[in-house]
């Protein structure tokens, strides 16, 4: 199952957001504008004057759902995050790998790899979109990249 990571965001001023059981209700000037299922948040970001109820709070927190203040022009002012979950062995075989120079090394290819293909994904499909555009010298010039990286011996 793939989790969607999405943030509401909340913009109007005066908006009260409440906790409808597992629902986050989105009242303006008394009237429901939204009902969002919590479990499809990973967070809420609120600008200006917007308004929590007192346990949806606490179900964000324990949740592990950030919540962040902004003032009405965007300015941070404060964040709400519960527990966090780590798992150590993960972060010292990490550190590890971080000692070992052929590891370091084959992270540091595939990171550069998935750029590259990246970058040039991007120009495949704006050369489709755009076939007036001359874009067949980068792309080949990164499918050459790709090769080359695969020759790299050391960072």
């Amino acid at each position: 199952m793939q989790t969607l990571l999405n943030t509401l965001f909340i913009q109007t001023q005066g908006t009260y957001l409440n906790l409808d059981h597992e629902t986050v209700k989105v009242q303006v000037e008394g009237s429901n504008r939204a009902q969002i299922p919590l479990h499809h948040l990973e967070g809420i970001s609120v600008f200006g004057n917007v308004m929590f109820s007192p346990f949806l709070i606490h179900k964000c927190a324990r949740d592990g759902k950030q919540i962040t203040w902004f003032s009405e022009s965007g300015r941070f002012q404060a964040r709400t995050q519960g527990p966090i979950n780590g798992n150590v062995l993960l972060r010292k075989a990490q550190y590890a790998a971080l000692l070992s120079e052929e590891k370091t090394l084959m992270l540091a290819q595939q990171f550069v790899f998935g750029k590259i293909a990246n970058a040039r994904a991007v120009l495949q499909r704006y050369r489709r979109d755009y076939p007036e555009t001359p874009l067949e010298a980068p792309i080949q010039a990164a499918a050459d990249s790709v090769r080359q990286l695969e020759s790299v011996a050391s960072l």
